[in-house]
């Protein structure tokens, strides 16, 4: 037991760290996002090996050939997200379940698709282990959304993409905000995308680096 606890106190210590020199520095200023990046354990996200780092101003391999992102970049994307409580949050790309624990704390329901089984598996067990119970993930591909969920309050894509996928702007509810790595296949503008009466307004946020988002609206497998 005592282990254990040293052992959260020097997470915690850490997520503290990261928050105010990566987050509040960099001008992070939504108390929410804050708040909940303070609270998930960013550790137990990444393999056992890679504990020491995970809260290092840096992404990580995660297997699969996937990451899971740098601290800032999930709080940047989630402060663009302006998220109050109640909204339905469509993520695409689970990934390891971090950024989607991170939604869990804020949002009011969480439908996150991955395509990738073995990751799948693994951040369901996680996210059900730190029980959030308002998360829910689907096997599929990305690019077509979640139909049967639409239409969403907010979308975030954790995947450069081309262009922003239609079936995903589709699925975006009036008043909307998605946020998208949009680029090439090396270099991205972090967009944010707005359903401003049917009409998309896209405002760029800066540059950014994800791997490539796979399917049918993106880079085909």
């Amino acid at each position: 037991m005592e282990r254990a606890r040293q052992e959260y106190d020097r997470y915690g210590r850490e997520r503290e760290r990261m928050v105010e020199e990566q987050l509040v520095r960099r001008g992070i200023v939504d108390e929410r996002v804050l708040a909940a990046m303070r609270r998930v354990p960013r550790h137990v996200f990444v393999e056992e090996a890679l504990r020491d780092r995970a809260y290092g101003d840096h992404p990580l391999p995660i297997g699969e050939q996937q990451t899971i992102s740098q601290p800032y970049i999930v709080g940047m994307m989630t402060q663009l997200l302006a998220l109050s409580g109640t909204e339905k949050v469509l993520e695409v790309g689970t990934g390891s379940g971090y950024q989607t624990a991170v939604l869990a704390e804020l949002a009011g329901r969480v439908c996150s698709i991955e395509r990738v089984p073995a990751l799948a598996a693994r951040a369901r067990s996680l996210l059900e282990g730190l029980g959030y119970s308002n998360v829910w993930i689907r096997l599929s591909n990305g690019t077509l959304g979640w139909p049967d969920e639409a239409p969403f309050d907010r979308i975030l894509v954790t995947a450069g993409t081309p262009a922003v996928p239609p079936p995903l702007f589709e699925q975006l509810a009036e008043g909307g905000r998605m946020v998208v790595p949009v680029g090439d296949s090396l270099n991205q503008t972090l967009t944010l995308v707005q359903n401003v009466g049917g009409s998309m307004r896209v405002t760029p946020h800066g540059d950014c680096m994800f791997v490539k988002l796979l399917g049918k609206y993106a880079w085909e497998t």
